[in-house]
């Protein structure tokens, strides 16, 4: 459909807005694990690299989205074994959701069993700075997992709207927003030992639901993302405790 009549027809706001909004909720995760990857840099750096990692992810959704005849066949089998068959896409969800658990599993023992290094004020005043995760590293692990998080992206889009100018609309507009919220999400996640190990263990169970679908058991994602809203409200609530306690024993 020519663009001019795509633009004056109502279903087409609907359309983007309902997927521009989906795009955002598909893009949570993508965020966590940018803001944990850029965690591990030098403080000054942090904000610099979020904002490389968020650009990186538009262009994966964008090459995805003009790619979308291989993206086609990656649903085509590729071998089967006991019975259980296996595409490209499986193949590539079951990577990406190995390597997530891996990292994820990996950081979390970094922040519980050695958190100064996670505490940018507390290593500049006990000494010199140990070596931190350099570019190259970044890039290569935001684009892998990008890549990951961006076909379930994708797909979800394409089985919505059957218009690239749509979707490529909506994945622009959601990392828009992703990019303002990234620098205030990233702060808080950084400043929080709590709710970063809180994040880390959302990204365990998302790196476990793309394992599972890669096997043909694909489980909603609302699940998850239910259960953290619930867990992260808990938390915040036990720090407003925390908070009002100390403010009282000061006063005390």
């Amino acid at each position: 459909m020519p663009l001019g009549e795509l633009l004056v027809q109502p279903e087409t706001y609907v359309s983007l807005l309902t997927l521009t909004a989906l795009e955002i909720v598909l893009g949570i995760d993508n965020i966590v694990f940018i803001t944990i990857l850029a965690g591990a840099m030098l403080e000054r750096k942090q904000r610099r690299a979020r904002r490389i990692g968020i650009a990186v992810a538009l262009l994966s959704r964008l090459a995805l989205l003009f790619t979308l005849s291989w993206i086609m066949r990656l649903h085509q089998t590729l071998f089967v074994v006991f019975g259980e068959d296996f595409s490209g896409k499986d193949i590539i969800l079951i990577g990406g959701g190995l390597f997530l658990m891996a990292k994820a599993a990996h950081e979390i023992y970094e922040n519980v069993e050695r958190p100064l290094e996670h505490q940018a004020h507390a290593i500049q005043k006990s000494g010199p700075v140990p070596p931190r995760m350099a570019w190259a590293s970044f890039i290569a692990q935001v684009v892998m997992l990008d890549v990951v998080f961006s076909l379930d992206s994708v797909i979800t889009a394409v089985g919505m709207v059957n218009n690239i100018w749509i979707m490529s609309t909506a994945v622009i507009l959601a990392v828009i927003v992703m990019l303002i919220f990234a620098g205030p999400v990233g702060d808080f996640v950084q400043n929080h030992a709590s709710i970063r190990v809180l994040a880390l263990a959302f990204l365990v169970l998302i790196g476990l639901l793309l394992v599972a679908d890669g096997f043909g058991r694909h489980v909603p994602k609302g699940y998850i993302y239910f259960a953290m809203a619930f867990s992260l409200s808990i938390q915040l609530l036990n720090m407003r405790m925390q908070s009002r306690a100390q403010r009282i024993a000061r006063r005390g």
